[in-house]
């Protein structure tokens, strides 16, 4: 059998000198963590969840949401796929919004206008390009080319 290291809740592995180190600590592992957390704050459910369970009365759960603020620069944002995340992670900044959360009626509500919004997203998309194109000043027609 195998000698494996049952911890679960830190992982660990070797670095170059074979010393076993917290995989926490591994920039690439962190920055994976926190883009699938800062992701996962787009779902209105999980924010009912964390605000059921208390997270949002935590000053250090409070904090590390003011943290995660950097996933908003361009640098970072590029690797957002769900970006209206990034308005929640707002939200959340807002005492008022992390009481309300709670609350399944302001959940659905939340749930409704994401849909509603993907719902119209491209018909309203499509309409902005082409008001757009229409806008744009006309390219000029080429002439007869020179004669020989």
């Amino acid at each position: 059998m195998q000698n494996r290291q049952k911890n679960m809740l830190m992982p660990t592995r070797t670095d170059g000198s074979g010393v076993l180190k917290s995989t926490l600590e591994d920039p690439w592992v962190r920055f994976q963590i926190e883009l699938e957390f800062v992701q996962s704050l787009g779902n209105p459910d999980y924010l009912t969840f964390l605000a059921q369970q208390g997270c949002f009365d935590k000053p250090e759960f409070v904090n590390y949401l003011a943290y995660l603020q950097y996933w908003k620069s361009p640098s970072y944002s590029r690797f957002i796929t769900y970006p209206y995340c990034l308005h929640m992670l707002d939200l959340l900044q807002s005492p008022d919004f992390r009481r309300e959360v709670a609350r399944d009626p302001v959940t659905r509500f939340i749930d409704d206008q994401m849909l509603l919004h993907w719902k119209n997203y491209l018909r309203k998309r499509a309409e902005m390009i082409n008001k757009h194109v229409h806008s744009l000043d006309p390219m000029p027609t080429p002439g007869p080319g020179p004669s020989c």
